[in-house]
């Protein structure tokens, strides 16, 4: 499963901190707005490197564009809220979604990269930001 890290600008963390008894409400939905954008990144470049530039013909089923998804935000001992975009498991043949994630990333002996996932976290962060930041900014006004 890949981890995403994003710091978070100082005036976001002002604005959220004035929300109070909201946060918690309101924190997991702006995470979302960030992540959906995160997301449609990693699914575009997953998309486009399976089955691309192979020796053989391509075997894709599909399966791990379908399994790719984001996880509820959740929030952990230390109080932060998190949430993941991986991939659910297992698949129906029994193999690992992770493990064929992971040899895309990175490749294997007779395999180059193929990377989707990191690709998608630089390109897509500023976008994140800026989607996460104008949620927060509607959630505000609600109040």
């Amino acid at each position: 499963m890949a981890k995403f890290d994003f710091k978070l600008p100082e005036d976001f963390l002002l604005k959220a901190s004035k929300l109070a008894d909201k946060t918690d409400e309101i924190i997991p939905v702006v995470l979302k707005a960030g992540a959906e954008v995160v997301y449609d990144k990693a699914k575009s470049n997953l998309e486009s490197v399976i089955g691309k530039n192979t020796k053989t013909e391509s075997r894709s089923t599909g399966e791990l564009v379908s399994a790719l998804g984001i996880s509820p935000a959740k929030q952990d001992r230390e109080g932060n809220f998190n949430l993941k975009i991986g991939f659910k498991e297992p698949r129906s043949d029994g193999d690992s979604n992770a493990k064929i994630a992971n040899i895309l990333e990175f490749g294997k002996h007779g395999q180059p990269p193929r990377p989707f996932l990191k690709p998608a976290k630089s390109k897509s962060k500023n976008a994140a930001i800026e989607a996460m930041t104008k949620k927060l900014e509607s959630e505000i006004e609600k109040i």
